[in-house]
């Protein structure tokens, strides 16, 4: 007969949206181990498996911690109740979990009562008074034995009212019928039971034990504050993105770009300080999607997309939201793990907003080929290219604009846009890679712009800090042959050092951060820039590294930058240490602009 082995939970803590799908061990009549399904459309010698969840509901009215989701809360924020925030942003564990986190939290009341009242009144009334006398807590003893105490926001319960005590019966809903289930806002709070049975086909009778596992609690999905788009042209207007994505005319686009961190790279080991459960792939591929669909950009590039990821999740996925995708994986002549674990570069694009016309794709292993074959000796030909294939590639999109742009001399012709998508090799020690690399690229943007009078954007991780020397290639146009990192040149393929130049004007879109006018929300950006670079103080950040490593650039002779998506402040990120963390799934941020094309005037 077949038999279950064994049954667990690839996370202990299950979280609204995020669908669990339990590992079920089989052993077959004929005594192999398998863990695929036996449905009852396709049984083994009579048998098969059912699949039941479900909610075990009592009396008692549980809030998690808004800090902590995987804490039961103990204390619920007043401040927050007046000024009607969400009111999972309210609770809290402990009152040091409070304390520790009154500094972010206070951000919130700030902006509300910004919001609501201009004459601050309202905003003393709010959190004045937790320093002095505590009264802007509200202590609900959740946890204490008053089986009465409710948790509400204003006069309406959060929870609807439960059925019975755990400890004088439990009552269970059942659900779900299939293996997968996926956790609803009604189940939060609640611990949820799988039940895994092998059932005779005749008479529908289990012939086994039902196998039960119980999650914890199911927690909300955190909620970061959403990021805001800021005009740096002057405008002194700030405000979130609308529900096209778009906060002035028809005539500007948006771009987005975001290193969003593989799954195998997203180990235990490398980032401890993360819960597991938020840096679990079932977890965060949702919490991914509903930050990069909530930017509504209309072009869209992701870094470290694994391949499966992009065909079973992502491509799908984004095809609901109306985006076409493209994709380049990176090549395996170092990588010696499964091929479809291979992460690579994914252009998105809004059918609605651009057509496809063309696809590069670079290979940089090929180039470096090619250039060990012209320039290395036969004897050096094998450690030249163990130093130079690492497998990084780009993937290059020009699209076609199906939107009029505004001051365009010749509405009449064709609007092309050239997207270019990389991620750099990461080896710090590899500076002449990076660089070949930075070049390699940008050689090959060259021939496209020589063919056709198209604005750029260069977009992707380049693993470079501002003022190395792949950076100022993008950002100078040229690199000082005295330039420090030109010192690490074993090869000589960097010779001669006058080739280090290429004719893009090509220009972070951040720094605009930096030059720019003056406006609402302007003073804070800066504040979140190196004056030193324009650029960033961060678009990585993890606990062992803090530095800038993405950027967007653009062809400034034919675009204008219009806004840029808020930078993040450290302190906000640190409370959870460092990135990924649960509110932000990546160890990267996320950065986002606004362009409008200008009338073109021949390079």
């Amino acid at each position: 007969m077949v038999s279950v082995i064994r049954v667990h939970l690839p996370s202990d803590i299950p979280i609204v949206g995020c669908e669990l799908t339990p590992y079920v061990l089989l052993r077959r009549p004929d005594k192999t181990v398998t863990t695929d399904d036996v449905p009852e459309s396709a049984p083994i010698d009579g048998q098969f498996l059912r699949y039941k969840w479900y909610r075990i509901q009592n009396d008692k009215k549980v809030a998690v911690c808004s800090v902590h989701p995987s804490e039961q809360a103990t204390l619920q924020c007043l401040g927050c109740v007046k000024a009607k925030l969400p009111v999972s942003k309210s609770y809290h564990c402990s009152p040091k979990c409070f304390s520790d986190a009154w500094q972010h939290h206070r951000v919130l009341h700030d902006r509300a009562a910004s919001a609501v009242n201009e004459n601050g009144n309202e905003e003393e009334e709010v959190f004045g008074r937790f320093n002095s006398s505590g009264s802007g807590v509200l202590n609900t003893s959740l946890s204490g034995s008053v089986s009465s105490t409710s948790l509400t926001n204003g006069s309406t319960p959060l929870y609807p009212a439960a059925v019975t005590q755990r400890s004088g019966g439990e009552t269970w809903f059942e659900v779900g019928r299939s293996k997968t289930y996926t956790p609803t806002a009604d189940d939060i709070g609640h611990v949820l039971k799988f039940e895994c049975a092998v059932v005779d086909v005749e008479t529908k009778v289990p012939v086994g034990p039902s196998n039960p596992i119980l999650t914890s609690r199911v927690i909300p999905a955190p909620s970061p504050s959403p990021r805001r788009l800021v005009p740096v042209n002057g405008v002194d207007v700030m405000g979130h993105i609308d529900s096209d994505g778009r906060i002035s005319s028809s005539g500007t686009f948006t771009v987005l770009s975001y290193n969003i961190l593989s799954d195998v790279y997203a180990t235990s080991e490398s980032y401890s300080y993360c819960p597991s459960w938020a840096l679990s792939w079932p977890y965060r591929r949702q919490n991914l999607l509903r930050e990069i669909v909530g930017y509504r950009a209309d072009i869209v590039c992701l870094q470290e997309v694994q391949s499966d990821h992009f065909d079973e999740f992502f491509a799908p996925e984004l095809d609901k939201h109306g985006y076409q995708a493209l994709y380049k994986r990176k090549t395996n002549e170092v990588y010696s793990g499964n091929t479809q674990t291979i992460d690579g570069c994914a252009t998105f694009f809004r059918r609605d907003r651009f057509s496809h016309v063309k696809k590069y794709e670079v290979e940089f292993n090929k180039a470096a080929q090619s250039l060990t074959d012209a320039m290395i000796p036969t004897n050096q030909k094998k450690s030249a290219l163990n130093r130079l294939v690492k497998d990084n590639v780009a993937l290059i999109v020009v699209l076609e604009a199906k939107f009029s742009n505004q001051g365009v001399d010749n509405p009449g012709k064709r609007q092309l846009l050239c997207v270019a998508n990389t991620h750099v090799n990461v080896h710090q020690d590899l500076k002449d890679v990076k660089l070949w690399q930075v070049h390699t690229l940008l050689k090959g943007l060259e021939k496209i712009a020589a063919s056709a009078d198209i604005p750029m954007l260069v977009c992707g991780d380049f693993n470079s800090v501002p003022g190395s020397a792949p950076h100022t290639l993008l950002a100078m146009g040229k690199v000082d042959p005295s330039h420090i990192d030109l010192q690490v040149d074993p090869l000589n393929i960097l010779r001669p050092l006058s080739k280090l130049i290429h004719q893009l004007p090509l220009v972070s879109a951040y720094s605009s951060f930096a030059r720019l006018g003056v406006g609402l929300g302007l003073e804070q950006q800066r504040r979140r820039m190196d004056p030193t670079t324009n650029e960033p103080l961060f678009t990585n950040c993890t606990r062992d590294f803090i530095g800038t490593l993405d950027y967007i650039f653009y062809t400034a002779d034919s675009l204008t930058v219009e806004s840029l998506l808020e930078l993040l402040d450290e302190e906000s990120l640190r409370k959870d240490t460092a990135l990924p963390s649960p509110e932000w799934s990546s160890d990267h941020i996320a950065l986002l602009a606004e362009f409008r094309c200008k009338p073109r005037i021949r390079r």
